[in-house]
């Protein structure tokens, strides 16, 4: 981490986290919680009411990132495994833009992509669809939690911080960052956020760190329709490692699919069917990177679309994974540049005396997977840190793969992964 140049000491981390686990209590405001109560319903077949402009603009733009960002962190991982959620990156970098000015600002909306739309409607749409992705299906299991922990005695514009309340729902406190207890404390909310699954996103607190700013997804669903226990068995995966065990799961019977010279995939709903999780084969002799470099939001709305009923074979493999990156130059290369640059980002809508000697240290992103026979749980963090300057017939799945886990009615994808290695 670059040392500060200026009087006073501090960081702005922003940490966002998306996963699939349990998480959220009374203690703990910034978590938005479905009705536990609720009684599993029939398939979903449409929102209960049409997106507005602003949201549908949102949607658009939140998916657009989530291909850029997917596709430039595949890129630079050739030879592994990814499990990224831009959405959770999107609601920290959302939170941490509404303290930008000047050229970070438009560089990081230019970088989620955002277009002409104001402010005004991009705060509104965050919050509505906040509501909306953790209210649809009372089947599944979809939270999200916003928070802000800032150093005390470091002067932070009271109107930033009303409108990450306002906006992303965000639990807002001071802490002395002095003392072990504050690191301890945020990482004990992380913990909560994921159900345990991610237990800290903080590894210390430096003199330079004045606020972390962290957005949690949580997501658990059951396979609309479940795979057989006891048709999974032991088979081989062909990927970038040689030849690795695997357990592999299969079904039969009525599913969505599609077969193009260039790719099988396959639809599964969860729940009441508003998420599901696609899963993309590349076809023999086109490597897992050439599909996902082709993924743009109008090819992912053409594939999609092309997604029929059809009485087959699936054969889809169990996962468990892990996987963290830190994203600072996955972003510069997608035009966040500014918000990196010690004494040059512009930070001045979040602290007006210390707006101009703030600066991005660290963007990282852990996450978590559970493909099995009963559905998904997954999970991930996004740290990001601000700095004081200072198929035929049938899919078999036993080579690499994209997934995608979306919001289908919405068109809100939350994960994105590639898997070209059985994790160890």
């Amino acid at each position: 981490m670059p040392r500060c140049r200026s009087r006073l000491p501090g960081t702005i981390a922003a940490a966002a986290l998306a996963f699939v686990a349990a998480c959220g209590s009374a203690d703990h405001p910034g978590l938005v919680q479905p009705d536990d109560n609720a009684k599993p319903a029939g398939e979903l077949k449409a929102l209960p009411r049409s997106l507005t402009a602003a949201e549908q603009g949102l949607v658009s733009s939140a998916n657009a990132f989530s291909f850029s960002l997917f596709k430039q962190v595949a890129g630079a991982s050739r030879d592994s495994s990814v499990f990224v959620s831009p959405l959770s990156a999107d609601f920290a970098l959302g939170m941490t833009m509404g303290g930008a000015a000047g050229a970070t600002y438009d560089q990081m909306r230019s970088t989620l992509a955002f277009g002409t739309a104001t402010d005004a409607d991009i705060n509104a749409s965050y919050k509505s669809l906040l509501t909306l992705l953790t209210s649809l299906d009372t089947t599944t299991d979809m939270r999200v939690a916003n928070s802000i922990w800032y150093r005390s005695g470091v002067a932070f514009n009271q109107s930033f911080l009303d409108a990450s309340k306002a906006t992303f729902n965000a639990e807002v406190r001071g802490l002395d960052f002095t003392q072990p207890s504050a690191k301890t404390f945020i990482n004990a909310w992380v913990s909560t956020a994921t159900a345990g699954k991610i237990t800290t996103i903080i590894d210390d607190i430096k003199p330079e760190h004045v606020m972390f700013l962290i957005n949690a997804i949580y997501f658990k669903g059951s396979w609309r329709d479940r795979f057989d226990p006891a048709q999974t068995k032991d088979d081989v995966f062909h990927g970038v490692a040689g030849n690795q065990p695997m357990r592999l799961m299969h079904r039969k019977g009525m599913m969505r699919f599609l077969f193009r010279t260039d790719l099988s995939a396959v639809d599964l709903p969860y729940g009441n069917g508003a998420y599901s999780m696609s899963v993309i084969l590349p076809a023999a002799g086109t490597s897992v990177d050439q599909v996902a470099a082709t993924l743009t939001p109008a090819a992912w709305n053409t594939l999609v679309s092309q997604f029929r009923d059809l009485d087959s074979d699936l054969w889809l493999p169990k996962l468990k994974l892990e996987w963290e990156r830190t994203l600072n130059n996955d972003l510069k290369t997608l035009g966040m540049r500014d918000a990196f640059v010690p004494d040059g980002a512009d930070f001045t809508r979040m602290s007006s005396s210390n707006g101009t000697h703030l600066f991005v240290d660290q963007v990282r992103q852990k996450t978590y997977v559970d493909i099995n026979e009963e559905g998904t749980e997954a999970a991930a963090v996004t740290n990001v840190g601000l700095s004081l300057t200072s198929l035929p017939p049938s899919v078999r799945v036993d080579r690499p793969y994209i997934l995608v886990i979306r919001e289908r009615l919405s068109g809100t994808i939350v994960f994105m992964g590639k898997i070209v290695r059985m994790p160890s």
